[in-house]
């Protein structure tokens, strides 16, 4: 009776579809001309024009640095922030890079702020609020039109909202800019017991016009819909009140004095000066208007070509699917070396992907392919290119997203390496071409992972084994370590379901 009740509403709210994208107010990101006379532009001039070609990237494992550094170029920003990202939750960290923004705004910087839809619920009023300042402008990509429960665009739209916006990029003057692996939320930013350990990078140069080139076309996509459009009308900008005992004081305390921008005025910020290119799908992809050449794997491909001695994949979600184990298996038979860092069942936070990797970890090692699992609450603490920070946490998911080819090349992005972020969801990486950055996450391979992962091996009878470090001693276990039995037994079970193009 409730759904009979319910259903009338339902339909409405079905058949009203998405509201026009006619009047869009037109921006573009600053020219190249007016970020040199920021403040930004100022300071990383002189390097870029002594590296003609390149830019200069440094790599933000640690949580409180990558947090640090968005948080240091929102407070240098002087004309404008350009900021897009899959989710943005209204926590400590959260709540503080939305202050960050809203400061920016009230010295007059111009503020474009573009979020996916999929993880806003509950959000409309915080939003709304952002929107109502002059100088902010928010996006919602590939919108609901569901504003309460979004069951039913679900059932009537899937083809349409099973498509997201995974990228993660925060712009600054169109000078500086962050881009990785991390969302915006506690979890990603040590600032909870549960942490993700992941991987962003700041950069400048050249490849700073691209990324901002790429956010221009995805603001204007047939995706991007002002906020105003889409939020209720009850919503008025107001933001809901604060909860007592807000931990952004403690949490700025715990942060220091770190600070990316005053290191780079110093002298003291590590750079690789490297030719970069960026790879990114184009937000059509959003619709399931994008192919071939327009999408993140063509161009990845087209950028790395073929690895001739070694591969190493960092990867939160690995699913190769039949067509990735031949691929990885074939460039094993011709000698290449390649291994391959993901979560283990008790560490990853999705159990369905982790069902989507475990069929073919068989075929996997039988054609030479090396597979680590990161065990449950670890982390590297003397790795510190995957370091997450301070690993006291009750749980530590690996949620990286990184690929190192021939000691020559570094991928970053947001890129997962399953079914999903190719053909569903928009990616966005950046290709680096720096030996050292390289080598940093080689060299991870294998003792420093092997302190903080188990590696799987197979017996002689075909059966599946885990090999882990434990106090300097290598310990076996014959079953998924440190899981429960009806983990274990469901597994099996998630493996013949057929939805890995979905995972």
């Amino acid at each position: 009776m409730l759904w009979l009740s319910w259903l009338p509403i339902l339909l409405l709210v079905g058949c009203a579809g998405l509201p026009s994208l006619e009047g869009r107010t037109p921006s573009q990101a600053l020219s190249a001309e007016e970020a040199a006379d920021t403040p930004l532009g100022a300071l990383t001039g002189p390097l870029v024009r002594a590296h003609p070609g390149r830019s200069g990237v440094h790599l933000l494992a640690d949580p409180h640095d990558a947090f640090a550094a968005r948080l240091r170029l929102a407070d240098a920003a002087r004309q404008t922030l350009d900021v897009q990202y899959y989710i943005w939750r209204p926590d400590t960290t959260g709540k503080l890079l939305f202050d960050a923004l809203r400061r920016a705004a009230d010295r007059g910087v111009r503020v474009r702020l573009l979020l996916d839809d999929y993880n806003t619920a509950g959000m409309g009023p915080v939003l709304a609020a952002l929107n109502a300042h002059d100088n902010i402008e928010v996006r919602l990509f590939n919108p609901f039109v569901a504003r309460g429960p979004r069951f039913w665009d679900l059932l009537t739209d899937l083809p349409r909202v099973n498509r997201r916006m995974h990228n993660k990029t925060f712009i600054a003057d169109n000078s500086l800019l962050v881009l990785g692996g991390r969302n915006v939320a506690d979890e990603y930013f040590g600032a909870t017991e549960t942490l993700f350990s992941d991987l962003d990078v700041l950069v400048m140069g050249p490849v700073v016009a691209s990324v901002s080139d790429a956010f221009d076309r995805y603001w204007r996509s047939d995706s991007a819909y002002p906020a105003e459009r889409i939020l209720r009308a009850d919503q008025t900008g107001e933001p809901p009140p604060e909860a007592e005992g807000d931990s952004r004081a403690d949490y700025l305390e715990e942060l220091g004095d770190r600070d990316p921008v005053a290191a780079l005025r110093d002298g003291k910020l590590a750079l690789c000066w490297a030719t970069t290119r960026l790879v990114v799908d184009d937000p059509a992809k959003g619709l399931g208007e994008a192919e071939g050449a327009e999408l993140f794997l063509t161009q990845l491909d087209r950028a790395v070509g073929d690895p001739e001695q070694r591969l190493d994949i960092i990867a939160s979600y690995f699913i190769p699917t039949r067509q990735g184990v031949e691929d990885l298996t074939g460039l094993a038979a011709r000698g290449v070396q390649v291994r391959v860092l993901t979560n283990s069942m008790a560490a990853t936070d999705v159990a369905l992907v982790h069902s989507g990797y475990a069929k073919w970890r068989r075929d996997l090692l039988e054609g030479g392919v090396q597979l680590y699992e990161m065990k449950r609450g670890e982390g590297p603490r003397d790795a510190p290119h995957l370091r997450a920070g301070p690993y006291g946490s009750a749980r530590s998911t690996l949620h990286a997203k990184a690929f190192a080819v021939d000691g020559e090349q570094l991928v970053v992005g947001s890129f997962n390496a399953d079914p999903r972020s190719a053909n569903l969801n928009t990616e966005l990486g950046l290709v680096i071409d720096c030996p050292a950055l390289a080598d940093k996450i080689h060299g991870a391979f294998p003792d420093k992972v092997m302190k903080h992962a188990y590696r799987v091996e197979l017996d002689d009878g075909g059966h599946l084994y885990w090999v882990g470090d434990k106090e300097g001693e290598q310990i076996r276990f014959d079953r998924e370590p440190d899981t429960t039995l009806w983990q274990r037994l469901s597994l099996p079970v998630f493996s013949i379901l057929p939805i890995d193009g979905l995972l």
